[in-house]
């Protein structure tokens, strides 16, 4: 084996990370490990290889292991204390695309930014990320993957005695909104323009960062691919759960799993994690969220665009209340698509509305809904949908359409399955249980192919309103 990390963001210094080696792990123990994943990144390992480097036990060459430092909004209260507090980034990688990814530790011990936790995951919600990222990731969402899950056999104290896990998160990078925070917070402006160009050449490298105008060009890119993001979150019926700055990546890839739902019966309150008291995060709410992150990105952009501030906001303004008509087109057109249209128009936006609307009234579930149109057969569509079905074809036809590619739009943007609240918990608990992966396998095995039938789809495709109305979800930590 002849794999050799580098150390890009580790040798950025001591001001954007901690140097911290993971606790070191007795018997870890290979509980789950994405193969096709490996595959792309040229890893090449035995399952006790797998164990012992992704619970950090050993050390690739090259390793650097560090905690990275940012700050964060939670719940829309600063925090400038925040840093990876049970996390370890391993160093960076090339995929077979040429492409650096990051190998990031999570659950793997104490750091200097531990804040009295004990830097541990159990095994619940370890698996959980990996569940979550890989349909994700199947369904076309822009997302972190999951390489590993390594089992400790350690036991933890969370709501009830549970065991330990590592997860192994790959990424493009880590940049968060609140890595610019933490700089922004404490006048830190060189490091700040050190980010601006790490962001810059990692992830937007059609930027020239000797620009004058990369700062408003890098923040219209970013705004970009937010859009974009929250859009695919739409489409899908995903709650994110805790959409605090420090999980909003530049990249604009999702991040962090722990208290993330996916949409049953449409409604746009609807929350799940028990920590969002308010609903702040509330699945209709993702996208002004969203928005106010950004907003917060842009104060952190001020001080090096312009040394007068004022002049600085009003250059920075009109690009963030771009976010506004971004996302209302993208949404716009994302919703045609659903419904088989090719582009949007103000029929369509209508006819969006006007079923969001029946959904809502009606306690229809949001991607059975979707599902049945899907199909064309009108035996498949809920009766009190009649009225708006006949709107529907009578515009389908309109717009002149065929309807092999009616079909084929409607197929690419609305999931046969998604991995639904109580299939998921059934597998946890039986991984929690049993220490076995035979049913979590089996659901991965379909949450891979979310958009064809094959022959386990059915047992994954029921609603379960009731178990949706009372669930809720943790951070895990």
């Amino acid at each position: 084996m002849n794999i050799k990390l580098h150390s890009y963001y580790a040798d950025l210094g001591k001001n954007f990370s901690a140097s911290a080696k993971p606790e070191r792990i007795e018997n870890p123990q290979i509980l789950m490990w994405n193969q096709s994943l490996a595959t792309e990144l040229g890893l090449n390992l035995t399952p006790t290889e797998q164990a012992q480097y992704f619970s950090g036990k050993k050390l690739f060459a090259g390793s650097k292991p560090v905690a990275m430092a940012y700050s964060g909004h939670q719940f829309g209260h600063f925090n400038p204390h925040l840093g990876d507090g049970r996390a370890h980034l391993l160093g960076e990688i090339r995929n077979s695309d040429g492409q650096i990814q990051e190998l990031h530790l999570k659950g793997s011990g104490a750091t200097p930014f531990s804040r009295n936790g004990d830097g541990k995951c159990a095994i619940k919600p370890a698996v959980r990320e990996f569940i979550m990222s890989e349909a994700m990731f199947a369904l076309g969402v822009p997302t972190t993957r999951t390489l590993a899950v390594v089992a400790t056999g350690e036991p933890l104290y969370r709501q009830q005695e549970t065991t330990g896990a590592i997860v192994t998160r790959v990424a493009t990078s880590h940049l968060r909104v609140g890595t610019f925070e933490y700089f922004a917070a404490r006048g830190m402006y060189e490091e700040l323009e050190q980010l601006v160009n790490l962001t810059t050449s990692r992830h937007y490298p059609e930027i020239d960062i000797n620009s004058p105008n990369k700062y408003l060009e890098l923040y219209s890119q970013v705004i970009g691919k937010t859009v974009q993001l929250i859009v695919q979150w739409m489409r899908v019926g995903f709650i994110h759960g805790v959409m605090n700055t420090d999980n909003t990546l530049l990249s604009g890839e999702t991040i962090d799993y722990g208290p993330c739902a996916m949409l049953g019966v449409y409604h746009p309150s609807a929350v799940y994690s028990s920590i969002d008291k308010n609903g702040r995060y509330a699945f209709g709410n993702q996208p002004n969220i969203a928005h106010w992150n950004l907003a917060r990105l842009a104060e952190c952009f001020i001080p090096l665009i312009d040394k007068d501030e004022k002049t600085a906001i009003d250059t920075i303004m009109p690009v963030l209340k771009s976010y506004a008509d971004k996302y209302e087109t993208a949404f716009n057109h994302m919703m045609a698509n659903k419904l088989g249209f090719n582009k949007s128009s103000n029929a369509t936006v209508k006819l969006s509305n006007d079923l969001l609307s029946l959904m809502q009234q009606n306690k229809l579930d949001y991607t059975q809904t979707f599902h049945s149109l899907s199909s064309l057969n009108e035996q498949m569509i809920p009766d009190v949908l009649n009225q708006w079905r006949d709107d529907w074809k009578s515009e389908l036809k309109e717009n002149s359409q065929s309807h092999e590619e009616i079909t084929k739009i409607m197929q690419r943007n609305n999931p046969l399955v998604i991995p639904r609240n109580h299939h998921v918990e059934t597998v946890l608990k039986d991984v929690e249980e049993n220490q076995s992966t035979e049913k979590v396998n089996e659901f991965l095995s379909v949450l891979r192919s979310p958009y064809e039938m094959t022959t386990k789809t059915h047992k994954y495709q029921d609603t379960a309103p009731e178990y949706d109305f009372s669930y809720q979800t943790f951070c895990g930590t």
